[in-house]
């Protein structure tokens, strides 16, 4: 199930809000973890299980290192050993078949690789309980006497399968005690129908035009009609994973829960460090906090400091995926931080805006390449298409027409990947106070039925989380 559906709009969500809210505060959290094993079996019935022992296992080792605490040698070896499960489990089933087929090819092995199916969230959830096992063992926080409180942690159903990370010590006063006034409901609502629009009306329409182009054979493709088709794909991903980030901190915000913002228009961003500070950013925020500064971060001197960087974007890359196109995009990006920390950022500083902008287009478009096609010949050969290289023509009828019938659609795409649309609405909401109160509700409810039209016909709907 996802929240770009019929079904958990009108049936799971107001079944799931009435359930809650008709409940005494002191069940709430067992009404969330209820409907979240549902949520969560809903498209995974048999690796639920998984989960529910990765929970278990999690909350027991929390318990485990608290009462070891005193004895060192005790609680580090229930902290390792909480460490390598989760990771195991994390590793045997997204990047068990790469590893040995990657065997079998380097070394003409025949290990039978069974290909298993990837868990939903397994990378979310499991880096939920890592960075608890990883707090409480640190003594940053203390460990939660409670399964019912862990569990709903664990398995909150609205960012259990698409973010954004959140970090137990985040929400674990709101797991005790939370309250939920009406504005806080209403702006919960108005968040997750912006993300809403945003994945169904932006994503899934402007996704379209890349998954048109995409199947045709890259050699066909004029130079025009590349540009065109990434940048499709450079809008569709952002609207995807922005817009399912705001309707996870919508449904948190309704349900008493206050989620890390998790996009901040990264398109309008000077530099790629930038870039990353505003994309995915509880993702980015968890590879500083629990491997970057472990490893010493830039307090070890220069070389250190990007050997550092280099294990993060190596892993960065791998969480995305197990396969050597999202290795590659993880140290590709890697890379240019590394430039932009020595000398790029010092340069940029000295020109004007526009040409960081340009310039940290250029680099992330370039970077979807690599991330979207995961056979690296076919991406090498869209990179070349790009820059006129191979001898393809600019245009042609076709890029033409593509253009023409997309051309509205990629402005509206790329004016609202900018704080514009939500600037003019707050000064519109400001200046017309009494007119905003009414228009302003009537266009989230615009959004809502429009989005619905779109859904009720929906041959397009894809779920770009299915491989995280």
């Amino acid at each position: 199930m996802v929240f770009s559906s019929l079904i958990f709009l009108y049936l799971f969500l107001p079944l799931t809000l009435l359930l809650y809210y008709v409940s005494p505060k002191p069940f709430r959290n067992a009404i969330l973890l209820i409907v979240s094993l549902l949520f969560y079996a809903w498209g995974e019935p048999v690796y639920i299980v998984l989960m529910i022992f990765s929970t278990l296992f999690g909350f027991m080792n929390g318990l485990l290192i608290e009462k070891y605490r005193d004895r060192k040698r005790i609680s580090r070896i229930v902290f390792m050993g909480s460490l390598l499960v989760d990771l195991g489990m994390l590793g045997f089933f997204k990047y068990a078949g790469f590893v040995v087929n990657n065997l079998n090819e380097a070394f003409g092995l025949q290990i039978n690789a069974t290909d298993l199916p990837l868990p939903l969230g397994i990378s979310f959830y499991t880096f939920q309980t890592l960075s608890y096992i990883i707090d409480v063992y640190q003594n940053k926080i203390p460990a939660q006497k409670n399964p019912i409180a862990f569990g709903a942690y664990v398995a909150m159903f609205p960012q259990l399968i698409a973010g954004p990370i959140v970090k137990y010590g985040d929400v674990a006063g709101q797991l005790r005690e939370r309250r939920v006034t009406l504005n806080d409901f209403s702006e919960g609502a108005r968040l997750f129908i912006r993300g809403l629009a945003k994945k169904v009306l932006l994503a899934n329409n402007i996704g379209l035009l890349w998954t048109s182009v995409k199947a045709e054979p890259f050699t066909e493709l004029s130079v025009l009609s590349a540009w065109i088709s990434i940048l499709a794909f450079t809008l569709q991903i952002y609207f995807d994973f922005s817009g399912y980030s705001d309707m996870a901190r919508g449904l948190g915000r309704m349900l008493g829960f206050d989620f890390m913002k998790n996009f901040n228009y990264p398109y309008i961003s000077r530099s790629v460090t930038e870039f990353w500070r505003r994309w995915h950013i509880s993702l980015g925020s968890w590879f500083r906090e629990y491997v970057y500064i472990p490893l010493g971060g830039n307090r070890i001197g220069r070389l250190k400091q990007l050997r550092n960087m280099g294990i993060v974007w190596l892993l960065t890359g791998l969480w995305h995926g197990a396969n050597w196109n999202f290795i590659l995009w993880g140290l590709y990006f890697g890379f240019f931080i590394s430039l932009e920390k020595l000398y790029v950022l010092n340069w940029l500083k000295q020109r004007p805006a526009f040409i960081g902008h340009l310039y940290t287009l250029v680099i992330v478009i370039v970077g979807w390449v690599i991330f979207e096609n995961e056979q690296l010949p076919e991406a090498v050969v869209f990179i070349g298409i790009l820059f006129g290289i191979g001898g393809h023509v600019i245009t042609d009828m076709a890029s033409m027409y593509a253009l023409s019938t997309n051309f509205l659609l990629l402005i509206v795409c790329a004016v609202c990947a900018t704080p514009l649309p939500g600037k003019a609405l707050s000064s519109f909401t400001r200046t017309y106070k009494k007119t905003g109160a009414v228009v302003i509700p009537g266009l989230y409810a615009l959004f809502l039925l429009l989005s619905t039209a779109y859904l009720v016909n929906a041959t397009y709907n894809p779920f770009l989380y299915f491989r995280f």
